[in-house]
């Protein structure tokens, strides 16, 4: 009988009594094991004592405020007691007794509401004002309060308006008027308005002192005389707005004072005037003044005018003398009882004639040279307006004259000459005239010197030709005083004639020249020139002379022309003659070059390019030239420069070691300069001595003393002229040297199965020049190679020879020996033992050493050992400081030499070491177990936060260990009893003799796959029998020439191959578990830490067996096995004694007649009455596999 509480539920204290009698249980005869318990829960019973109301609450019609006047109901509510409550209300501390209570059903059985309702009229003193419901019953200790504040609307008191108190205001002035209204809430909105028309709707409120005021300011304009000015105020309870009204009266100034009639006049005409005013309050007077006297006073005239103002107009005649001239004129409008005046005025211009003119300039006896400049001056007073000034030449009206000029007594206007030919004798005139319409004048004479007006040339010939004798004649036109004409062509001179008289009172005079004409001639110029002694000037003129010659060519015209070969050479043709229409013919090598003949030729104004010159096209170049009066000819070279092309004149150069070495470089090039050769060693190590470099015309030699063997390779010559682009060529130096052999310790062994089944390959490698030969000896005695048991192959790579010596059917009786590799050549030779042995575990890596590290990764490098004759791969160990054991990487690719090992901490030290693995065993740890310390860098966030600071905790839960192991021996277990049930049908009906036939055939099989070795691999589409599949042995250490999984079945003859494409291993780290006292590593699954460097792949052998059983204690201990990547690598001289494999419990094992290379290698155990067949096959390879004989 169980009782089973799980969860008490109650809302309120429960009494022991009535808990007892609600309590419901429930007994259970039993209990399934499969069963989950069953849950009970008790709902709250409320009849099991008093209740006290919940937080009581008030209640409102509605949620807006309250209006002034206006009846509301308040209803304040206790709910859910037992028994019910008692409500009091009150209204800021005072009771309100006229409140009327009912009660209501709560919201669970026999629960009350308490509802207290009251009637409240509001007034505007209750805003702001408590309104409290208090609560009891007998059950509370304390009264409980609800409360609300009352929010009451009322409306405000009229507006008043304060800064109007006179309304008179001056036009322009800036009114401020204030407009406010107190009370009301919530406070009124005020705005403004102007004849209806609204002009703010802003104001401001003063919560404090309860009222709100509305600023109004604007700039009276005199079109506000008369308006009504109007504040209003209104809030949301107002049942009508209130408005307050100022009516403004505006006094202002008449805008515009207008003068209008004619303030221009003749002396002694009488004048119109009229000035007008524009609107005004109050009107204003009008009174006339000219200059400081007022003159006789006139009616004026008053009319309605713009905004309520008034209009005055005055009219008045004058007559005006030569006395009034330049007096103001001025019409006042005033006003006395304003004190207002504003004045228009207009000055009056009375005109009349000038007085007197008179001219400013040289005397009449003066002589001026032509050139020159004169200034005469026209002077003008009196008048008025002042004189107008005009300035004639010989009665024609002069347009250079400058602008007049006004003074203080009257006007002038200079008439600036730069005295001409036609100025001698000349009569200059300045009138004076203004609106008088009266002109006076004055006027003078110039007397000028002037050179000749023109010199011309005629000729008497119209064609001149070189040799021909051409007259001209030069006429020179009117001078003052007469000139001297001469000629300036060389030392010819003309012969003059006589002067005559000419225009403006000069000279004129005439001289003639005869000319011997010649090629140089054409286009020059004849000048004949006219010159005056006493002005020590002259006046020229030219004659160009066209002579016909025929081509002649310049004496700039080049003898040679330089040019980079694919460029474009131009050849110029710098020919003259005349007439200039010629026709000139470029000749090269005997042949007239057109432009049809090479497209390359182009002919530009007779000169010729030529586009891609090429060195072909140097040479002497004929240009020849024709024209109508005759034709001639010249000779241009043309020289081509172009970038060098190398060869090595000796290509390979081969010296002995020691000697001296010259390297010889030819270049063709043009042109041939000094230090043109550079040289260039082609190996990747720097040399720092290149060597002698020198240089013979177009040969470059570079030359080594004492020849080492680093300086054999290549060597880059290259020429460079200054032309690119330079020319390259490389050449080789061969140093011929005696042999040497490759001795490290890898080389020094070799390993192979001594059965008979296997070839074991032995190879020597030397390095030396000329050609290497090797030769064999094998215990101090030369091998026969004719022999089929021995194949040797060579091959050759640079300096690089290599010996293969093949070993087939390897005995450990007749080839396990010392076999010596003899390597020669003209230079000597060299000889290294080699010892053949059989497979075992590697040698010990050497040389670890740290190529780099970061934060999270340490990269690491060694020399591989010995691999033992089979495939080896590495393993990576490491620890660090406060570590329980080694973790440990496999290197992936198997045979990499350089490794990183990441998922490190950061500012952490480890210590690294690494040793070797094959199918044999593992190597001891490198450099005599050496430890490589290395300290990993700090890491920075990208938010600066440093490691430390991140929580290392992860992010989402993880599975408790122990469920883990309970999972998996769980699995293990059944996993077992399915595979005894399986053996125990099979083994009925077998007997004893079946089982030794079956020993006999295994042995057979594994001999016949000895024969087999140099097989490849199948296909992995290829028919597996199904024998061979229940037999499957997987053993990833096979010989290195192996590429198959192998199996072993009953019948005879049946040895089988799996395609290993699927073979997929899985490296990860790990950490090592501590041992037990069996020398067996823990296999439990939390001791390690698995890190995938590899993709995952199960074994087909091995699902369902990941784990080992725990150990079982023997009274022989095992050998100590090491527990790596989750296999086991044990010594194989154990046997099974169980039914079922058991990983731990073993046994000696009897010899059997396998082959000596698979002994100790298979755990045979006979079959028994009630026992299957278990044949387990353990190798040091990265699986654990079962071998299984069918009953």
């Amino acid at each position: 009988m169980h009782l089973i509480i799980q969860a008490l539920l109650c809302s309120a204290p429960l009494s022991h009594q009535c808990l007892s009698t609600q309590l419901q249980l429930l007994a259970l005869n039993q209990l399934k094991p499969e069963s989950c318990p069953i849950c009970f829960c008790v709902k709250p019973i409320g009849s099991c004592g008093r209740v006290p109301p919940s937080q009581p609450y008030i209640q409102l019609e509605s949620d807006e405020p309250w209006v002034e006047g206006e009846e509301y109901t308040v209803t304040c509510i206790a709910p859910d007691a037992k028994p019910q409550a008692d409500i009091t209300m009150f209204k800021d501390g005072e009771e309100l007794t006229e409140t009327d209570s009912y009660t209501m059903s709560g919201s669970k059985d026999k629960l009350l509401n308490t509802n207290t309702e009251v009637t409240i009229r509001a007034r505007s003193s209750d805003d702001g004002r408590r309104l409290t419901c208090r609560t009891k019953n007998p059950v509370l200790s304390r009264l409980l309060e609800a409360s609300i504040t009352m929010r009451v609307y009322f409306p405000p008191q009229p507006p008043v308006i304060v800064g109007l108190e006179h309304p008179q205001v001056k036009a322009g002035t800036l009114l401020r008027v204030v407009c406010t209204s107190f009370g009301g809430n919530p406070l009124a909105t005020l705005h403004w308005t102007k004849n209806g028309e609204v002009l703010s709707t802003s104001w401001e409120e003063d919560t404090n002192s309860r009222k709100a005021s509305s600023v109004l300011r604007m700039e009276v304009k005199p079109e506000d005389n008369h308006a009504d000015l109007q504040c209003e105020s209104v809030n949301l309870v107002s049942r009508s707005p209130m408005s307050l009204t100022r009516t403004l009266i505006v006094l202002f100034e008449p805008a515009v004072v207008t003068l209008l009639g004619s303030f221009e006049a003749l002396e002694g005409e009488e004048i119109n005037l009229s000035c007008s005013t524009s609107s005004s309050n109050p009107p204003v007077q009008i009174r006339w003044w000219l200059g400081s006297k007022e003159l006789n006073r006139t009616v004026d005239t008053i009319s309605e005018g713009d905004n309520g103002g008034m209009m005055t107009l005055s009219n008045m005649t004058y007559k005006v003398s030569r006395e009034d001239n330049g007096l103001s004129l001025t019409c006042e409008a005033f006003n006395k009882g304003t004190r207002f005046s504003n004045v228009q005025s207009e000055q009056l211009t009375i005109y009349y004639p000038p007085q007197k003119v008179w001219i400013d300039a040289p005397p009449s006896d003066q002589f001026s040279h032509s050139g020159t400049t004169v200034r005469l001056i026209c002077f003008s007073t009196g008048g008025n307006p002042t004189g107008q000034l005009v300035w004639l030449k010989n009665g024609k009206v002069v347009q250079t004259a400058s602008k007049q000029v006004s003074s203080e007594r009257g006007v002038s206007r200079e008439l600036p000459l730069n005295l001409q030919p036609s100025d001698n004798l000349a009569t200059y005139r300045c009138d004076s005239s203004n609106k008088a319409k009266k002109v006076i004048s004055a006027q003078t004479k110039l007397r000028v010197l002037f050179p000749a007006i023109s010199v011309k040339i005629n000729a008497k010939h119209e064609e001149l030709r070189r040799g021909e004798t051409l007259d001209l004649e030069c006429l020179a036109g009117s001078s003052n005083p007469s000139t001297n004409i001469s000629w300036s062509l060389g030392p010819y001179q003309g012969v003059d004639q006589a002067p005559k008289k000419a225009e403006f009172g000069g000279m004129s005079r005439t001289s003639k020249l005869s000319l011997a004409l010649v090629s140089h001639h054409n286009g020059k110029r004849v000048t004949c020139q006219a010159f005056s002694n006493v002005l020590s000037e002259g006046v020229n003129n030219f004659y160009t002379l066209n002579v016909l010659f025929p081509p002649e060519f310049s004496d700039e015209q080049p003898n040679m022309i330089q040019v980079v070969e694919d460029e474009t050479a131009t050849l110029p043709a710098k020919v003259s003659a005349n007439p200039d229409t010629i026709t000139c013919e470029w000749i090269f090598q005997g042949e007239t070059l057109v432009k049809e003949r090479d497209p390359r030729y182009r002919f530009d104004d007779w000169s010729l390019e030529i586009v891609n010159v090429s060195r072909r096209d140097g040479g002497d170049y004929i240009i020849e030239c024709s024209n109508s009066e005759g034709k001639y000819r010249t000779k241009l070279k043309l020289d081509v420069q172009y970038a060098p092309t190398v060869r090595m004149k000796t290509d390979p150069v081969s010296v002995n070691l020691g000697e001296t070495a010259d390297l010889l470089c030819v270049a063709d090039a043009n042109p041939i300069t000094f230090d043109m050769f550079s040289w260039k060693w082609m190996g990747e190590e720097e040399i720092e001595d290149l060597g002698e470099q020198s240089e013979d015309e177009g040969t470059g030699v570079l030359t080594i003393y004492e020849v080492t063997r680093d300086r054999a390779g290549f060597y880059r010559c290259t020429a460079d002229n200054g032309i690119a682009p330079p020319g390259s060529v490389e050449g080789q130096l061969i140093v011929r040297f005696s042999p040497e052999l490759q001795k490290g310790l890898q080389w020094r062994k070799v390993a192979s199965r001594g059965d008979g089944s296997n070839a074991a390959n032995v190879v020597c490698q030397a390095e030396g020049v000329p050609r290497v030969h090797f030769t064999w000896a094998k215990n101090g005695f030369l091998l026969d190679l004719g022999n089929p048991r021995y194949e040797e192959k060579m091959t050759k790579e640079g300096a690089i020879h290599t010996s293969i010596l093949t070993i087939k059917n390897v005995s450990a009786a007749l080839d396990y020996a010392v076999f010596t590799c003899t390597a020669h050549n003209s230079m000597g030779q060299d000889f290294l033992d080699i010892q053949l042995l059989s497979t075992n575990h590697p040698d010990p890596p050497s040389d670890l050493k740290l190529l780099r590290f970061s934060h999270d990764s340490v990269t690491l490098e060694w020399m591989p050992g010995f691999d033992g004759g089979l495939t080896q791969n590495f393993r990576v160990r490491y620890q660090w400081a406060g570590s329980v054991s080694y973790m440990y990487v496999d290197v992936y690719p198997p045979t990499a030499t350089v490794y990183t090992v990441t998922g490190l901490k950061p500012s952490t030290t480890y210590n690294f070491s690494v040793n070797a693995l094959n199918a044999m065993g593992e190597s001891s740890y490198a450099d005599n177990n050496k430890i490589l310390t290395v300290t990993t860098s700090e890491v920075e966030l990208a938010d600066g936060v440093s490691p430390a600071d991140q929580d290392s905790t992860p992010a989402g839960p993880s599975v408790p260990t122990y469920v883990v192991v309970i999972l998996v021996v769980g699995g293990v277990l059944c996993m077992l009893n399915a595979l005894g049930c399986f053996l125990f049908r099979r083994r009925r009906g077998r007997s004893l003799t079946a089982d030794t036939k079956s020993i006999s055939q295994d042995t057979k099989s594994d001999e016949e796959r000895s024969t087999v070795s140099g097989s490849t691999r199948y296909a992995s589409r290829e028919l597996i029998n199904s024998t061979a599949r229940r037999t499957l042995l997987v053993d990833s250490g096979s010989e290195p020439d192996s590429s198959v999984y192998e199996s072993f079945g009953r019948q005879e003859g049946s040895h089988y191959y799996y395609p290993t494409e699927a073979y997929s291993p899985v490296l990860y780290s790990h950490a090592e578990g501590p041992e037990y006292q069996e020398g067996r590593h823990n296999t439990s699954p939390v001791a390690h830490e698995y890190e995938e460097v590899r993709g995952w792949g199960l074994y087909e052998e091995l699902q369902g067996h990941s784990l080992l059983p725990p150990p079982v204690r023997n009274d022989q201990p095992a050998p100590p096995s090491s527990y790596y990547e989750g296999r086991v690598y044990g010594k194989p001289d154990l046997e099974v004694t169980a039914g079922v494999y058991d990983s731990m419990v073993y046994r000696r094992k009897r010899e059997t007649k396998l082959p000596f290379e698979l002994r100790e290698q298979t755990l045979y155990h006979p079959p028994s009455s009630s026992d299957s067949e278990i044949c387990l096959r353990i190798r040091s390879g990265p699986a654990l596999t079962l071998h299984m004989a069918p009953p």
